[in-house]
């Protein structure tokens, strides 16, 4: 069942430091690099995806998913080629809906962040 929104924003730990994984070496995924180990690493279970291209990053996104995080996509960060008669970004956002935990925009998140660090500074 999917859930309007990722619930899950509110309560997630925000850092004002990047966390990163290895470059990249191919575009096929987490399997390439050691970004599943980086994140069980720091225990993080919940990843908020843009990406420069929707199609390619449906991969990441699943193997994020099979590897059991939780995988909101940012559909307004997140692009898609277009040809004439074809939309890729469209097409992208479809499959994207059906598999990733929440497709949500980037004010979402903001917002979803910002309630996130103002319970962390108010629980302290």
């Amino acid at each position: 069942m999917r859930r309007p929104s990722p619930s899950w924003l509110a309560t997630s730990p925000t850092s004002t430091t990047a966390r990163l994984s290895s470059p990249h070496r191919t575009v096929h995924g987490p399997a390439t690099n050691d970004l599943v180990l980086q994140l069980r690493k720091r225990g993080i279970d919940h990843v908020i995806l843009a990406a420069m291209s929707a199609n390619l990053s449906e991969s990441h996104m699943r193997g994020l998913i099979e590897e059991g995080f939780e995988v909101a996509v940012v559909s307004d960060a997140t692009a898609g080629g277009q040809v004439p008669g074809a939309d890729g970004y469209e097409a992208a956002l479809i499959n994207l809906r059906f598999i990733a935990s929440a497709v949500v925009s980037t004010a979402d998140v903001q917002s979803a962040l910002r309630s996130a660090k103002a319970v962390r500074v108010s629980s302290k």
